[in-house]
């Protein structure tokens, strides 16, 4: 289960230096920071071998207010992109990012999604690298094409319409702050609050203070407190960190669907209705 999903900086480390090593994609999108800083950072310092993947153009599809934020890409396109990314049928992969594995989370949902049965996250990113003594390498890296064929729909995902029933017969987890679930702010979609009967679970609650996944001791008593034995399904602001709560509930056990429009396609429909305060 965690070894599925998640690889320590030393278990890379020795994954790299194997004769069929993994790929290694570098996500450095974060919500408020352009496409050129992420480049720029990348460019800046990346793990060695890693080539740069744009959240906004290369695991998304453009925005909408029916289908949100990020929806999901074409599947050409995604195919297209993995094959720049160098990924090949059979291939393993491990993404990283440096902001906790909330923007790497969703290559990781994208790729398992896609059919790709071996990706992982760097738990702890870029900063667990460094942490380990690990070195780092500047500019970019041109990675010798792939030949992947993308098969989706690996990883169960709901309807705007299903999330909207969700309640009724499992849990719907609301990955956001908990301050945007509550209604109190807003930053970025039309409206504040959340989807009437989703419970809120940020996805911070998912990590430890070292910036790692918790334990799974703590992730089982977290989602079990949360969720039971119900089936799950997870949203956010567009589809990114509830990728993260995914991986998180992957990590013991736990499968769950994703919302891909969450709360940006949501909040953009005046025939939805919309909750807040803290209950769901």
């Amino acid at each position: 289960m965690r070894a599925d999903v998640l690889v320590t900086p030393d278990e890379l480390a020795a994954a790299l230096a194997d004769d069929e090593p993994p790929v290694l994609l570098d996500v450095r999108w974060a919500l408020g920071r352009s496409r050129d800083e992420a480049h720029e950072r990348y460019l800046a310092g990346h793990l060695p071998g890693a080539v740069y993947v744009d959240l906004a153009t290369e695991l998304a599809a453009a925005p909408s207010p029916r289908a949100g934020r990020h929806p999901l890409p074409p599947v050409d396109e995604l195919e297209a992109a993995a094959r720049r990314w160098g990924v090949r049928e059979g291939s393993s992969v491990v993404v990283y990012d440096d902001v906790e594995a909330t923007s790497a989370a969703r290559a990781w949902w994208l790729l398992r999604w896609a059919g790709v049965a071996s990706v992982r996250l760097l738990d702890g990113g870029l900063a667990a690298w460094e942490a380990a003594g690990r070195s780092l390498e500047a500019g970019e890296v041109t990675a010798e094409p792939g030949d992947l064929v993308v098969r989706p729909g690996a990883m169960p995902t709901v309807t705007v319409d299903e999330a909207a029933a969700w309640p009724g017969t499992g849990v719907l987890l609301d990955a956001r702050a908990a301050e945007r679930y509550a209604g109190l702010v807003e930053p970025v979609d039309p409206r504040a609050g959340h989807i009437p009967g989703a419970v809120s679970a940020p996805t911070w609650g998912n990590l430890a203070p070292d910036g790692r996944f918790a334990a799974d001791e703590a992730l089982r008593a977290r989602f079990a407190a949360l969720v039971g034995e119900r089936p799950v399904a997870v949203y956010c602001g567009s589809g990114v960190t509830a990728a993260h709560e995914v991986a998180a509930l992957a990590a013991v056990g736990v499968s769950a669907a994703l919302f891909p429009g969450s709360w940006s396609a949501w909040s953009n429909d005046p025939a939805r209705p919309v909750a807040t305060g803290e209950r769901p």
